[in-house]
């Protein structure tokens, strides 16, 4: 009798930010990332520099934690989340837990991209999400064999889940996605009419 298994599978995890504890005021948060863009010159001139649409404060500010109550609650919040996504890829990390490395505020605007890249020298990468208003871009993530599959014929449009080439993954506010920062991923125009505000972070082991 012949059979067929799934091999070296690619994990996503989604989550409710809410499902672990400190809990998150997510209009706080939201207007928490909307002062910091405003007062941030620095993140403003490299965001003007660089032809990034909408702010980022990745190039600018490091110490997140450390300027709002509320972002030092977050990473206690997501120090659990990753804690049991390292659980369910079986990671055996010893003495070791992984640690956020960094964390970054994400202001995208109507029409604005951020194109497909992934996560160099980090372990696991996510995003939570603050505001994401109808038309908001989905997440969209790529199967790490692309590159490999040189003549390979495409997928029908109905293929199961595991089989597609590309995933699109629509968040809801207050969600929390995780995945291995090898992942190719990238964030699609926006087509909502306002700006769809996240918050992403690597942790690293070390």
């Amino acid at each position: 009798m012949s059979t067929i298994d799934s091999l070296f599978v690619t994990r996503l995890y989604r989550a409710s930010l809410s499902e672990k504890k400190p809990a998150i005021d997510t209009a706080e948060l939201q207007a928490s990332c909307w002062s910091i863009a405003e007062d941030d010159e620095a993140g403003q001139d490299w965001c003007e520099q660089n032809g990034y649409p909408g702010y980022t404060s990745y190039a600018s500010l490091t110490d997140l934690p450390y300027r709002f109550p509320i972002f030092k609650d977050l990473v206690k919040c997501l120090d659990k989340h990753v804690k049991s996504f390292a659980k369910d890829l079986a990671f055996d990390l010893g003495d070791r837990p992984l640690k956020l490395e960094d964390i970054w505020i994400n202001i995208l605007p109507p029409g604005g991209i951020h194109t497909s890249h992934i996560h160099p020298h980090s372990v696991i990468s996510g995003t939570t999400y603050v505001a994401v208003p109808p038309g908001a871009s989905a997440l969209k993530l790529e199967d790490p064999r692309l590159p490999m599959m040189m003549a390979a014929p495409p997928r029908h449009k109905d293929a199961p889940a595991e089989l597609q080439t590309f995933r699109y993954i629509a968040p809801e506010p207050g969600d929390v996605m995780l995945w291995e920062s090898w992942l190719r991923h990238e964030v699609p125009l926006n087509m909502a009419e306002e700006e769809r505000i996240s918050v992403s972070f690597n942790y690293s082991w070390s």
